[in-house]
């Protein structure tokens, strides 16, 4: 037999409308699609199909049903085949067990159950007329009413170190049960365990098909007493931050209704929207947006608009989850709130109809990266317009679109002057087929001539001075604040080995990059992880920094410097006699004067 929370993950995954689709020509209606019933001959549309219930029905002939019925009527499936069919497309493990294995059934039932026990016991603690009243005037005070506490399962948790703890107890659940999902907690100055939530607003954090993986806290005073404001469950047997956002199993119907999702940072956020009638909303749980978020969200909506901070890594955040869901297939767009603002502070101020003038206000995310590079003076010269191209190229190539990224493309090539097929043979060099960097080499590099290298004796590259490149690297990923003055003079193009130059470009979307990154292949990781590991002690770091960054940017200048004096000496025998190539050659040395006494100065500008 197949569990009974596979069968409701498959009907929460799955596109009713898209199944219907394929045999069914439909239009949509208000809410609702409708279009010719296909059981019976309807000259007039009559079969509809609501995919906020999940549900559809023929009005002509009464045929109606759920996702299964339709495809077992369809196809002459039985019921379990028609639960493989849909699990295999819509990307559900498919686990099945004997009747008589009741425990293999359900291996995280307790799991589940403590969770649940622990869900209710911090809702009575907020309905508790003594215990929770100072937590209800919090919400009061934020705009959060009574109905919207009890749709998201708000409670509260008391400043008392073994409150849950004794609960759980009572009711059976061992505290090895409580440690392992993270309701419990130690440290060195305890002996016993202790509640782990304390004195917060408590938030259940909730799978696609609504059972409890995980709480999320906040603390009422905004950090005081050295607490951290936002305090989540640590990752567990049934919870993986990564795979799950916060919201989704409530707001997937308004989602699919809306055509679109809002992702927000926090889960204050999107119970707050909800309050102010905006139900639309998803947020990420202590992370950034990964590829399985992605991949989810591509289920409910083809367009995201992304409502995160706009301080600097509220844009890098921004544009890493965009990158991501443009893999995907998915439209992002990008809502800028005023300084200091998010959601919550906006829906407060000016209700529902505030926030809708920023969202009728969001851009596409490569507008708005064209926009911050434009306010910030990247395309002004020469060298800056070439870090401006290395910002952009991720975006590039992360479309999954083929129209949405020739758009893009001829819409890079305008704005910086590099030709199109240049940018198409750059989107190509850093692809490997799958999305991930680091697969191709720069040109003018070759496995030809190679050593044994210096980890774990895998083969590298025999290229000139990569101790500068490696030097460079221990010292970004130990000082990210230095990324962005690299940046300033250098690109990932000046890195000859190919793992560094994919760890540059993955510091260059996250400067802290502080896990492992999926978007690199494994090679790439595994030097990361050496590079993270290396006890090397750099002696004046800021020298260190200068003196890296200027072998690497003359590196490359040299080798433009000796390529167009080549080109020189080939045209001053033709009739145009150079003047193209020695404008490109002075262009070249009014980057970086004082730089090219050390080269060849046959020919004056």
């Amino acid at each position: 037999m197949i569990p009974d929370e596979v069968v409701e993950e498959i009907r929460a995954r799955a596109d009713l409308v898209e199944v219907v689709r394929e045999s069914v020509q439909l239009t949509r209606s208000g809410k609702d699609w409708k279009g010719k019933c296909p059981v019976h001959d309807d000259r007039t549309p009559s079969f509809y199909v609501t995919p906020e219930k999940g549900l559809y029905k023929c009005f002509g002939c009464g045929e109606g049903g759920d996702l299964f019925g339709f495809v077992m009527k369809r196809t002459g499936m039985e019921f379990l085949d028609a639960v493989r069919h849909l699990g295999e497309r819509f990307g559900v493990e498919i686990r099945e067990v004997s009747r008589a294995g009741a425990d293999s059934e359900e291996p995280f039932r307790l799991h589940y159950e403590a969770n649940a026990f622990a869900q209710a016991w911090f809702r009575g603690q907020l309905l508790d007329p003594a215990n929770g009243e100072r937590a209800r005037k919090y919400l009061e005070g934020r705009g959060i009413d009574d109905a919207t506490a009890e749709r998201f399962g708000v409670g509260w948790a008391p400043d008392d170190w073994q409150g849950l703890r004794g609960a759980a107890s009572k009711h059976g659940f061992s505290e090895d049960l409580l440690l392992e999902i993270g309701l419990l907690t130690t440290s060195e100055r305890s002996a016993e365990p202790y509640d782990r939530f304390r004195g917060r607003l408590v938030f259940p954090i909730e799978s696609v098909v609504s059972r409890v993986v995980a709480f999320g806290g906040r603390v009422l005073d905004e950090g005081g007493k050295g607490r951290p404001k936002y305090l989540n469950s640590p990752e567990s047997p049934i919870y993986w931050k990564s795979e799950v956002l916060y919201g989704l199993g409530w707001n997937r119907n308004a989602i699919r209704r809306e055509g679109c999702a809002l992702v927000v940072e926090g889960y204050m956020d999107v119970v707050a929207l909800a309050a102010s009638g905006v139900t639309h909303a998803v947020a990420t749980l202590g992370t950034a947006m990964t590829d399985e978020h992605a991949k989810l969200l591509a289920r409910y909506a083809k367009n995201v608009l992304l409502l995160f901070d706009s301080d600097d890594a509220g844009i890098r955040a921004t544009f890493k989850a965009a990158d991501a869901l443009l893999a995907y297939g998915v439209h992002p767009l990008v809502v800028t709130l005023p300084s200091g603002e998010d959601p919550d502070t906006v829906v407060r101020a000016e209700g529902k109809d505030g926030l809708a003038r920023y969202v009728d206000s969001a851009v596409d995310v490569l507008d708005r990266k064209l926009q911050l590079l434009d306010e910030n003076g990247y395309f002004g010269s020469i060298d800056r317009v070439r870090i401006a191209v290395d910002k952009l190229l991720p975006t590039l190539r992360a479309t999954k679109d083929s129209t949405l990224r020739d758009i893009y493309t001829s819409r890079v090539a305008e704005r910086t002057g590099v030709r199109r097929e240049t940018l198409e043979e750059e989107v190509v060099k850093g692809q490997d087929g799958s999305g991930r960097v680091g697969r191709i080499l720069p040109h003018g590099t070759g496995r030809h001539d190679i050593r044994s290298g210096h980890s774990g004796g895998r083969i590298r590259p025999n290229l000139p001075r990569l101790g500068a490149e490696r030097q460079l690297l221990l010292i970004l990923l130990r000082s990210p604040e230095r990324l962005d003055q690299a940046q300033e003079r250098i690109g990932p193009e000046e890195f000859c080995d190919p793992e560094y130059r994919a760890i540059f470009e993955a510091l260059v979307q996250d400067p802290h990059l502080e896990g492992p990154d999926d978007g690199l292949l494994p090679e790439v990781s595994d030097t990361l992880e050496e590079l993270r590991g290396d006890p090397q002690d750099i002696e004046r770091p800021e020298k260190a920094f200068l003196e890296c960054v200027s072998v690497l940017e003359d590196r490359l200048l040299h080798k433009e410097h000796e390529k167009l004096m080549e080109d020189l000496r080939r045209a001053e025998k033709s009739e145009e006699g150079g003047r193209k190539e020695l404008k490109e050659l002075n262009e070249l040395r009014r980057i970086r004067p004082g730089r090219w006494n050390v080269f060849p100065q046959r020919i004056k500008g």
